[in-house]
C-alpha cells in the first residue's frame, strides 16, 4: 500500500484562502493575523491533518521547543532517591499541555558535565532545568554565560542572580526539631546532608537554630554527615550512637537517611520511638511504609517541578526580567517513629 503523502503548507493556504505567509504566521503563533484568517487556517489544518515541520519552524522562531533537565548526581542516587522521580513527575505535568519536549541529561563528573554544557551551548534547547548542584560547580555560570535561560532546584550556595525554586528547608528542619523537643526529647542528634549543597546547609541550620532556641548547645554539636542515601544514614547513625550512646532523638535530613537511621537503631538494639525518636525530611512514598512509619517533613516536590517549568517559560518569554526566587512551604507529618 502506498504511503499517504503529508499535506503541505501551500495546500493549507489554498484550502484556507490565504497566503502561505499567513499560514506560517498562524503556525508559529504570531499575533499579526486577523481572527477570521486564523480560524480559516486552523480549520484547514484540522481538515487536512497538517503537522508543522519542527525543523523548519525552528528556523523561523529560533526556538527548538525543547527543554533539558540536567541532574548533577550519581546514577545510583538518581534512580534510588524518590525525590528525583517526584520532580520529574511535576515537570512532565507542567509540560503536558504544551508542545515542548523534555531531554534528560546526567552530569556526574567532568566529562559528562562538559558534554552537557556543549549540548546546551550548541543551541539544542530553549532552556535548562538544573537539579542537585554541588558546591561551586561552573554549570550555572556557564549556562547563563551562553545566554540560555536557566532555573535551578535550590539556591546557589555562592549566591548569584538566578531563578530558583526551593522548599523551606530551614523552617522545615526547625519544625521537626521543635516537635521532638516538645515531645520531651533532650539529647538530640542529626544526620545532616552534604555541606556542599544548599539543602544540606539549610536543614542543618534549621536543626541548630531549633536546639539553640531551646537552650541546648550540646545537641547543636551532635552532627554526622550523610549523602542522602540510606546507607549513609545507617553509617552516620551508627557513628552517632558510638559517640553519644545516650541520645534519644535523631533528625535525618532526608527520608532515605532516616530509613538508614532506623536500621542502625535496630542493629544497636534501640527501640523506636521508645528509646530513640526519628524524624526524616521529604515525605517520600516509602515513609508511610517504614517500620515504624516515619514521622517526617513533607515538601511539595512535584509542585517544585511544576514551578520550575513555570519560571523557565517565563524566563524564556522575558530574558531580561529580574530573577525570581520561589520558596515553597513544608509541613510536619506525624507518624509512629516520633
Amino acid at each position: 500500500m502506498a504511503q499517504r503523502r503529508a499535506p503541505t503548507l501551500e495546500e493549507v493556504a489554498e484550502l484556507a484562502g490565504v497566503s502561505r505567509a499567513t499560514v506560517s504566521r498562524v503556525v508559529n503563533g504570531s499575533s499579526r493575523v486577523s481572527p477570521e484568517a486564523q480560524a480559516a487556517v486552523n480549520a484547514a489544518i484540522a481538515q487536512l491533518g497538517y503537522v508543522p515541520n519542527r525543523a523548519a519552524r525552528s528556523l523561523v522562531t529560533r526556538r527548538t521547543d525543547t527543554l533539558v533537565l540536567i541532574v548533577h548526581e550519581r546514577p545510583d542516587t538518581v534512580f534510588s532517591d524518590p525525590f528525583f522521580a517526584s520532580v520529574l513527575r511535576g515537570v512532565n505535568q507542567a509540560l503536558s499541555p504544551t508542545d515542548l519536549q523534555l531531554v534528560l541529561l546526567q552530569a556526574q563528573g567532568e566529562a559528562q558535565r562538559d558534554r552537557a554544557l556543549r549540548y546546551v551551548g550548541n543551541g539544542h534547547v530553549d532552556g535548562v532545568l538544573l537539579i542537585s548542584l554541588h558546591g561551586d560547580d561552573i554549570m550555572p555560570t556557564a549556562i547563563s554565560a551562553a545566554g540560555v535561560p536557566l532555573v535551578m532546584a535550590g539556591r546557589l550556595l555562592t549566591g548569584g542572580p538566578l531563578d530558583y525554586v526551593d522548599a523551606d528547608n530551614v523552617g522545615g528542619a526547625r519544625d521537626a526539631v521543635r516537635y521532638l523537643i516538645a515531645a520531651g526529647r533532650r539529647r538530640l542528634a542529626t544526620v545532616a546532608g552534604p555541606g556542599d549543597m544548599s539543602v544540606g546547609v539549610d536543614r542543618l541550620r534549621g536543626y541548630r537554630e531549633a536546639v539553640r532556641e531551646a537552650g541546648d548547645q550540646a545537641s547543636a554539636g551532635r552532627v554526622a554527615v550523610g549523602d542522602f542515601t540510606e546507607e549513609s544514614g545507617r553509617r552516620a547513625t551508627t557513628q552517632l550512637l558510638a559517640d553519644h550512646p545516650d541520645l534519644d532523638a535523631v533528625f535525618a535530613a532526608s527520608d532515605l537517611m532516616a530509613l538508614g537511621a532506623l536500621r542502625a537503631l535496630r542493629e544497636a538494639g534501640r527501640r523506636v520511638p521508645e528509646d530513640v525518636a526519628v524524624v526524616g525530611f521529604d515525605d517520600a512514598a516509602l515513609a508511610a511504609y517504614a517500620d515504624p512509619p516515619l514521622t517526617t517533613i513533607r515538601q511539595p516536590v512535584e509542585l517544585m517541578g511544576q514551578e520550575m517549568v513555570r519560571l523557565l517559560l517565563a524566563r524564556i518569554a522575558d530574558p531580561y526580567a529580574d530573577p525570581t526566587e520561589v520558596v515553597l512551604p513544608t509541613e510536619l507529618v506525624v507518624r509512629a517513629s516520633a
